[in-house]
């Protein structure tokens, strides 16, 4: 079970990879795929560092790590158009999920991700509760993703709510620092055993 800190909050704010979805293994498949061409390598452990970065963000800083020359926008599409083939395949992060449906009609819920529009709609429509929700954020909504706050204030703001009375759900440090940049509480989501899976 999520364990929720002490407290009221009028809207909760959710993450989606890693967060609502069980989506990371499927992201990092993507990655190695569209970055196979480059002969770039994207260590897993360095994946999951950037979890929640915007996806020609990450091609940036790989870019700027490795000295390559790789176009983000055509990068990101090719990440990206590989990762939407995969969608079916998404299993939900049952805990989150069973919240948002227990929570969904009480309380005012959103979804703040570095996803990009169509691949978070796909992703939320696989998992069945796309209309869960009363605000989405992605990453075409905001020029700083995170560990800027600019996602989840903005997410807030469209809940018409303030800051604080905002609890965050986010599966990735750079997640929390941007919660906590916003002023948020915030809830840390352990990431599933991947014992008896295939890989």
């Amino acid at each position: 079970m999520i364990q929720l800190p002490d407290g009221h909050f009028d809207g909760y704010i959710f993450d989606c990879d890693g967060t609502l979805a069980d989506s990371m293994p499927l992201h990092y498949t993507a990655w190695c795929a569209a970055l196979k061409e480059h002969e770039c390598e994207f260590p897993e452990a360095l994946f999951y560092e950037l979890g929640g970065v915007p996806t020609e963000q990450i091609i940036e800083i790989l870019n700027e790590r490795h000295g390559h020359s790789m176009d983000p926008v055509a990068t990101a599409r090719a990440k990206e158009d590989l990762f939407l083939k995969m969608i079916p395949e998404i299993a939900p992060i049952e805990s989150v999920v069973a919240l948002v449906h227990e929570l969904h009609g009480k309380i005012p819920l959103a979804v703040a991700s570095g996803g990009k529009s169509e691949v978070v709609l796909k992703t939320l429509s696989a998992l069945g509760i796309l209309q869960k929700f009363d605000a989405l954020v992605v990453a075409e909504d905001y020029a700083r993703g995170k560990p800027f706050p600019d996602p989840f204030l903005l997410a807030a703001k469209r809940l018409g709510l303030q800051p604080h009375q905002c609890l965050v759900f986010e599966d990735t440090q750079t997640g929390i620092d941007a919660a906590k940049a916003a002023g948020m509480q915030w809830v840390l989501v352990p990431q599933p055993s991947r014992k008896n899976r295939p890989s």
